[in-house]
């Protein structure tokens, strides 16, 4: 079976090109202006989208994200209403992949084997569920790629040669490395210790590897698409959208058009980049 996720790196290697991959929050800072966020950001240049699932103790996150999760549940968000925002993307979009990324504890409650197939059905592609180890790949990873789910896998710079033959053993759709030793949005990139991590990475994997964490700028978009074959950038969105909401933390006319043009310069950084070493 091939995904949309597969499907998307086929064509950006003929291409040869990474990925851009963009992160937001559902819900952020209210449903309909979320929405329009999302589906701004094919056209600006996003290749694949990931929507963070709304929680209340992300311990992965950084402030920025972390506060981009409560505006959200103050608002009322939902993981339903999450994947109702899904369904109302794929009315306009049957083409860019969504991965939804966040907490086991969600899902748990709303029962894996309901969620995977309303998921399904929304039109999610992958999920990336940062809480949830190889050890426990029972409780959702199996449970998700039999219903014909990427389950993507982060890998980190603790993550050791015995450590990832056990991570990347049912990970499917792409690698995320997380390029810091920290919560996102806590520190910047080193492109060299990244590219030598990707590398040892791949002598382990033929799926893709796409970084994500300390990426903020179209500069270090552009390098660490060099080395990889896609970038991730969520905190510079969610920072977005913050620095363009009211006093009262409301969405104004500039806030879709904050992400966009944004979206838009990373983009050009990450196609400006070289083809990623195969």
């Amino acid at each position: 079976m091939t995904t949309r996720i597969d499907a998307t790196f086929a064509e950006l290697k003929k291409q040869g090109r990474s990925a851009f991959v963009t992160f937001v929050m559902a819900g952020d800072p209210d449903p309909k202006t979320a929405l329009d966020v999302i589906k701004a950001l094919p056209k600006a240049g996003a290749d694949i989208i990931e929507i963070g699932m709304p929680f209340t103790d992300p311990m992965a996150d950084g402030p920025s994200i972390q506060a981009a999760g409560l505006r959200a549940l103050k608002a009322g968000m939902t993981l339903r209403k999450t994947l109702e925002m899904v369904r109302g993307f794929r009315k306009d979009d049957d083409a860019t992949p969504i991965v939804l990324m966040g907490y086991y504890n969600p899902i748990y409650i709303y029962g894996v084997d309901t969620f995977l197939v309303d998921a399904k059905a929304a039109g999610v592609d992958g999920l990336i569920i940062v809480d949830l180890p190889p050890e426990e790949d029972t409780e959702l990873c199996i449970p998700a790629m039999k219903a014909g789910l990427n389950f993507i896998r982060l890998a980190t710079p603790t993550t050791d040669d015995k450590r990832l033959p056990a991570v990347l053993a049912n990970t499917s759709g792409f690698v995320y490395y997380v390029s810091i030793t920290g919560i996102t949005g806590s520190a910047s990139a080193d492109t060299n210790a990244v590219g030598e991590a990707v590398a040892r990475i791949k002598r382990h994997t033929k799926l893709p590897v796409c970084v994500g964490f300390g990426i903020r700028t179209p500069e270090a978009a552009r390098a660490i698409a060099e080395n990889a074959n896609g970038a991730v950038v969520g905190t510079a969105l969610v920072d977005a959208i913050k620095d363009s909401l009211d006093a009262e933390g409301r969405a104004t006319s500039r806030t879709v058009t904050a992400v966009a043009d944004l979206v838009s310069s990373l983009a050009q950084g990450v196609r400006g980049a070289k083809q990623a070493a195969e």
